[in-house]
């Protein structure tokens, strides 16, 4: 595991519980999509995965040691493990866009030029590239999402934190980022995005965490967690659309027993081809 957190409770000012006893185990390259309610303390752990927040009880544990609060600690923390946050406004903070992305790499010891190739090979995954020397304070909100992940990227680090990240982005925006963020899983990358949308999970995800109450109720392979009805109403979800017409088929014969779910609509319509085929 590359992370874990263990036990977690978190307490915000005023004796409200945000984590409850929170038991998470994050593989080395895996796609955890967290879900659940607001409130349900997602965005809560996320903080803590970084060190940005401290249990008030528990602990977090990165590659098996537990996390050092210490300022030199958080700051190699942080050069490994990046972070988006939900609102790209409480992370973008510089004058153009160009200068934004080129923080990170440039506090982490890049050469100019070094920090540069970062920049440019982020933005061009981005699909943001001539918006470089745009002030950040004229984008809009999905640009500005765009930008913020564009700074996480540039950091090239070996976990990567979303929080919302396809909050604020339009149908197509979103479809390319899906396909960015499996490229950063191929390359190795650690990836864990908390969301409400069981489509984006099903698409993206590897494995799956439902939260409810502070505490993770369910957790596991993303099709087996997603196609739970009881599992999901649980933690205040329904499965996604394209599943229940899955399992629908399924008992219908249109499909194999043995057959996976399927994780997208293509995915579906080529199961139902080769069904039908068989059928004539």
């Amino acid at each position: 595991m590359i992370l874990e957190a263990q036990d977690l409770h978190y307490e915000f000012p005023g004796g409200v519980a945000a984590l409850n006893g929170l038991n998470l185990n994050i593989p080395r390259g895996a796609r955890l999509g967290i879900l659940g309610a607001n409130g349900a303390g997602k965005s809560t752990l996320l903080l803590h995965l970084n060190g940005t927040l401290r249990p008030t009880g528990g602990r977090v544990l990165f590659e098996g040691k537990p996390i050092d609060y210490s300022r030199a600690g958080l700051s190699a923390l942080r050069r490994r493990v990046g972070l988006v946050l939900q609102d790209a406004d409480d992370q973008l903070f510089a004058a153009s866009v160009f200068e934004d992305v080129s923080f990170g790499p440039l506090n982490l010891g890049c050469t100019d030029e070094e920090a540069r190739t970062r920049v440019d090979e982020s933005l061009q995954a981005l699909r943001i590239a001539e918006l470089a020397d745009r002030p950040t304070h004229m984008l809009s909100g999905g640009e500005r999402k765009r930008a913020a992940i564009a700074g996480a990227v540039a950091m090239h680090p070996d976990i990567l934190l979303l929080d919302e990240p396809a909050a604020g982005l339009d149908h197509h925006a979103e479809v390319h980022l899906v396909r960015l963020l499996h490229k950063l899983a191929e390359s190795g990358r650690t990836l864990v995005f908390t969301t409400h949308s069981v489509d984006l999970t099903l698409q993206l995800a590897s494995h799956v965490a439902l939260f409810a109450g502070g505490r993770v109720i369910a957790a596991g392979e993303t099709t087996a967690v997603l196609a739970d009805s009881e599992i999901m109403a649980a933690a205040r979800l329904r499965p996604p659309l394209l599943l229940d017409l899955a399992i629908r088929a399924r008992e219908l014969g249109l499909m194999g027993t043995d057959e996976s779910l399927p994780r997208s609509a293509r995915e579906f319509r080529e199961i139902m081809c080769r069904w039908s085929s068989k059928d004539a």
